[in-house]
């Protein structure tokens, strides 16, 4: 099975080809520039360099999110886009799980985050077991200091990983103490070929239906929803 994978969901920018059990071709970027006019290129230069027509595909698989709410969206919109058109099976999968997979020998819990701006993070809670990961607790947006009250309660090390992590490094170390571990450099970019593994078994999504997880609201929209409310309040 070939499989492309796509993860836009914040700034670092992946791209994966999967053959079977075989990685042919990864390219990872972490620059603050739009996702919109760089995936596209992106891809097709992955494809071109591992000698792959679009025809070629079996499947593609997508970061669904939570992250940045414009990189969601672009790369949902493309995954969207390619397995409508190559009439191919589509698999979204959690961006956070995608980061966390980054721990997955760690001997502890693994918590990967996005920050989410006001002290919030994008976090869940993750653990490594024979170089698989399983999720302990869902996916959520929380305050990092409430996240690390919650996380104390726990009997074994955490480690921390993400590009976003030092804006929350000393918040979690000031609760957490020795407790907390922080991921190296290199393990703080989410990896698309992971991203291919752990959707490749994974069902088939309706691409019609398939939409982005955010976790929460864009601010616009709940900004919109909440004055529909108070109108109809009136």
């Amino acid at each position: 099975m070939k499989i492309l994978a796509i993860d836009t969901s914040n700034y670092a920018l992946g791209v994966a080809l999967l053959d079977g059990d075989q990685v042919v071709g990864e390219y990872i970027s972490n620059l603050k520039k739009n996702h919109s006019v760089r995936a596209m290129p992106a891809i097709e230069r992955l494809m071109n360099d591992c000698d792959m027509k679009p025809a070629d595909l079996d499947k593609i698989v997508v970061a669904k999110g939570p992250g940045s709410y414009t990189g969601v969206r672009i790369g949902v919109t493309i995954a969207k886009t390619l397995a409508w058109t190559l009439n191919i099976p589509i698999s979204g999968v959690s961006s956070l799980e995608v980061l966390a997979t980054n721990g997955k020998f760690f001997q502890g819990y693994i918590s990967p985050l996005f920050d989410g701006r006001r002290g919030q993070i994008y976090t869940g809670l993750y653990e490594g077991r024979d170089g698989q990961i399983k999720s302990v607790k869902q996916d959520i947006i929380v305050q990092s200091s409430d996240w690390a009250e919650e996380l104390l309660t726990l009997e074994q090390n955490i480690i921390f990983i993400g590009n976003d992590t030092p804006i929350h490094k000393e918040t979690l170390q000031s609760i957490l103490g020795e407790r907390a571990v922080f991921a190296d450099m290199a393990q703080l970019n989410p990896r698309p070929s992971e991203l291919a593994l752990i959707g490749r078994d994974l069902p088939a999504e309706d691409v019609h239906e398939f939409v982005p997880n955010y976790i929460r609201l864009a601010e616009a929209e709940a900004n919109w929803l909440q004055q529909q409310k108070n109108k109809s309040d009136q």
